[in-house]
């Protein structure tokens, strides 16, 4: 049959995937299980990562920072809080905080904000570390079926004993091992777009640390 050339026909033989899921036995259920719950993980952060790119607005974020070189804290509030930027947000709720403790309160922003960025990062990593021990756990199972048939002695009578239990372990680890190596590509991505975050939360901070001293420092001069 011409099917039987293709990759996805090479990997099934003859069965189908809900055979090789019946053969699989109990141990698939939690596989299947978490199977989703990385597969919603990954598809609610990529809609996540859309989102916030859409709403990423730099060039607003460069002209609060020279608002506030030029001690025009409240133009740049102004043109904070119309932008959907992040970044924009965090800059916001410091400088209305600043009189209070403005390194505190830029804490607090950057951590809410960048807490977004992680959620749903250590289900993903459950995910991707138990799957491949549930597969473990179907080939230490399934090969206890096989010793079991093993040792009734009539090695003829139970081949199909033993042919199930060594079905059972490969496809358990194999569908184990499949869905750790998927997720583990989204997850990396997903922790470098966080990091990449952090990045762009440390700068922001350092630059409005610079300009705020450079405002203070210029402003006993301009008195003069």
């Amino acid at each position: 049959m011409i099917t039987q050339t293709l990759p996805i026909a090479f990997l099934l033989g003859d069965d189908s995937p809900m055979d090789l899921f019946i053969k699989g036995k109990e141990i698939m259920w939690p596989i299947l299980l978490l199977s989703f719950v990385a597969i919603t993980v990954v598809i609610e952060r990529i809609i996540f990562l859309f989102r916030e790119s859409a709403s990423r607005e730099p060039e607003v974020v460069e002209k609060m920072l020279e608002a506030v070189e030029r001690a025009d804290t409240e133009g740049a509030l102004e043109m904070g809080r119309k932008s959907k930027d992040f970044i924009a947000k965090i800059l916001v709720y410091s400088l209305s905080n600043r009189q209070y403790s403005l390194s505190n309160a830029f804490i607090r922003a950057s951590g809410q904000e960048l807490a977004r960025y992680q959620q749903g990062m250590a289900t993903l990593d459950t995910c991707i570390t138990a799957a491949p021990l549930l597969g473990l756990l179907g080939t230490v199972t399934g090969m206890m079926r096989t010793f079991g048939a093993l040792g009734g002695g009539d090695i003829g009578a139970a081949a199909g004993q033993i042919t199930g239990g060594v079905a059972e372990a490969l496809i358990a680890t194999a569908c184990g091992l499949f869905i750790a190596i998927l997720g583990l590509l989204p997850f990396n991505v997903l922790n470098a777009r966080a990091e990449q975050a952090k990045n762009e939360v440390a700068d922001v901070s350092h630059a409005l640390e610079i300009l705020l001293k450079k405002g203070e420092t210029a402003a006993p001069f301009q008195r003069r």
